[in-house]
């Protein structure tokens, strides 16, 4: 038995990994690389494998990250079926062919530009049609339930607690006479996150697979993030500005209007400002995804289901309006009063929300208020990180909003609830690979697991191919041909870093021309390292 990371691996976008028997070829998720625009091309990239020969996928989640090439495997020859909890099929069915459309967009804006440059035009990944395609390809199966793929392998949904119909997968495979078990992760979500069950504890694994998206870090302001996120909210009509909120159209966007309909008595004082401001959702996604989470209020934490039963709707409150046709969403950045926007994506990178980030991000008296991760190399990230200025759909735009990060709305559980679920195995897996998590995020988690369980643990690289054999981890090999695409993405990646650095430098620079209060030695000092930072450069483009 083999296993191969094929995204998701030093990275937290792209979850693919592809486990090889002697009976079946699973692929557990096939999502899509977000981020750098180098790595987002990895996207249109030959896959590694011929889908055709792939007989099951299993869906830990709904996020495109985690299926959003699935169309272009069916596209490619896959047959095979996909199998993910009824939520997570429901999700799909609205998710993949809406990426379909963003790509088909984004890809007649770019072949415009090559056709002025006088280049060939390319087509989309896939389309909106193509993702509607796949998705006879996709059968529901319920938590708990053991599914037998084969006489020797057999699989179990349970409940990971990151969003709705998300999962941690159990997987026993019999070779050879000697059944091993693999559990992969998902995302496991926070506890107590609005809506949701907590992540379900597994009781062992032989192999597991475990996320680190949070692996370096404890979540802020979990206990009074309502509070919070009102006192923003107040602060911000105050000042006659509008609330824009990027948020992934599924899951973060109905907690949001859970908690504060959840908590109106509570917070009666503060929300007494903040229920005069009309509240829009800008994503026709997000109108159909709060509509699959109506018909799976089953799969919803006891509190909820309290709220059902009293005949509440813990979706809905006042002054709450959902945006279909583009005409509306446009009308938003017209009006003249003051409102808060919740618009996908979430890490800013497609969609609506980079109009509402145009109309707003430049107006001191606004606030881009963010509730979720922000992979590296996304427009939400470079926000969050403190840029100074960004480009939106080719224009630069200075950022004078009010720029606030609340982890405490995020879906991911942070250092401590990863190791609590951990810390829930009967006996602690013997061999652990860290996967879906920045590099940083991977190694401090992977020394404190080793730490405090005492265990073997593993960062695998993208394209690296492990053999899973009695005892433990047998030989680790590569796809050549995949280390390499890879490892020539981490140095345009870290060029693109390099960029971002120069460019900085040199407006501080230009601007420092005009300061006469630095001292002559420390002005030396600086372009002494540059010219040493040149020489090495140079030597290394030799």
């Amino acid at each position: 038995m083999r296993v191969m990371f094929l995204g998701g691996a030093k990275t937290v976008t792209g979850s693919c990994y592809l486990i090889e028997t002697d009976t079946l070829k699973i692929m557990v998720d096939c999502g899509m690389f977000q981020g750098h625009i180098e790595e987002f091309e990895l996207n249109a990239a030959p896959f590694d494998f011929n889908p055709g020969d792939i007989d099951y996928v299993l869906v830990t989640h709904a996020h495109i990250d985690h299926t959003g090439r699935i169309p272009k495997l069916c596209k490619e020859g896959f047959r095979g079926k996909v199998l993910g909890t009824k939520p997570t099929v429901e999700l799909c069915a609205i998710m993949l062919p809406d990426a379909g459309h963003i790509q088909e967009v984004e890809n007649e804006w770019v072949n415009r530009k090559r056709i002025r440059a006088g280049k060939h035009t390319i087509e989309p990944i896939y389309t909106s049609q193509d993702a509607i395609e796949s998705l006879q390809y996709f059968s529901s199966v319920n938590y708990g339930e053991t599914v037998k793929l084969a006489h020797n392998i057999s699989v179990r949904f349970n409940d990971a607690g990151h969003m709705l119909g998300s999962s941690s997968i159990e997987i026993w495979i019999n070779e050879n006479g000697r059944e091993k078990k693999l559990v992969f992760s998902g995302d496991i979500g926070n506890k107590e996150l609005p809506l949701l069950n907590d992540p379900t504890l597994i009781e062992s694994a032989d192999y597991l697979f475990i996320e680190s998206t949070y692996g370096n870090r404890l979540h802020k302001d979990t206990s009074n993030k309502v509070e919070r996120f009102i006192n923003i909210v107040n602060e911000t009509i105050e000042n006659g500005g509008n609330v824009i909120i990027p948020s992934f159209a599924v899951g973060r966007t109905q907690e949001i209007i859970y908690e504060l309909h959840k908590d109106k008595e509570k917070y009666a004082k503060q929300l007494k400002k903040f229920s005069r401001i009309p509240v829009f959702v800008d994503s026709p996604l997000a109108v159909s995804a709060t509509e699959v989470f109506r018909r799976n209020l089953d799969c919803f934490d006891e509190e909820v289901k309290k709220y059902i039963r009293n005949g509440d709707n813990p979706l809905d409150f006042p002054g709450l309006k959902f945006t279909q046709s583009v005409e509306e969403s446009k009308e938003l950045n017209e009006r003249q009063d003051n409102i808060i926007v919740i618009s996908a994506s979430g890490m800013c990178e497609a969609g609506r929300i980079k109009h509402h980030l145009k109309h707003n991000i430049w107006r001191p008296e606004c606030t881009i208020l963010f509730v979720g991760y922000q992979a590296p190399g996304t427009l939400g990230r470079r926000i969050v990180d403190g840029a100074k200025k960004v480009k939106i759909y080719g224009e630069e735009i200075g950022i004078s909003a009010r720029i606030e990060m609340i982890d405490g709305f995020s879906g991911h559980a942070d250092q401590k609830g990863l190791l609590d679920w951990l810390g829930g195995f009967k006996k602690i897996p013997p061999k652990i690979f860290i996967v879906h998590g920045e590099e940083d995020a991977q190694y401090e988690f992977a020394k404190i697991i080793k730490d405090r369980f005492a265990t073997d643990v593993t960062i695998p690289d993208k394209g690296e191919v492990y053999a899973l054999e009695d005892g433990g981890v047998g030989k680790k090999t590569d796809i050549p041909e995949a280390k390499y695409r890879y490892a020539r993405l981490a140095v345009l990646v870290g060029i693109d870093d390099l960029r971002h650095e120069f460019n900085d430098l040199l407006k501080a620079y230009r601007k420092a021309l005009k300061d006469d209060t630095r001292e002559d030695y420390e002005i030396d000092e600086v372009r002494q390292r540059l010219e040493q930072l040149k020489d090495y450069i140079s030597g290394l483009i030799r």
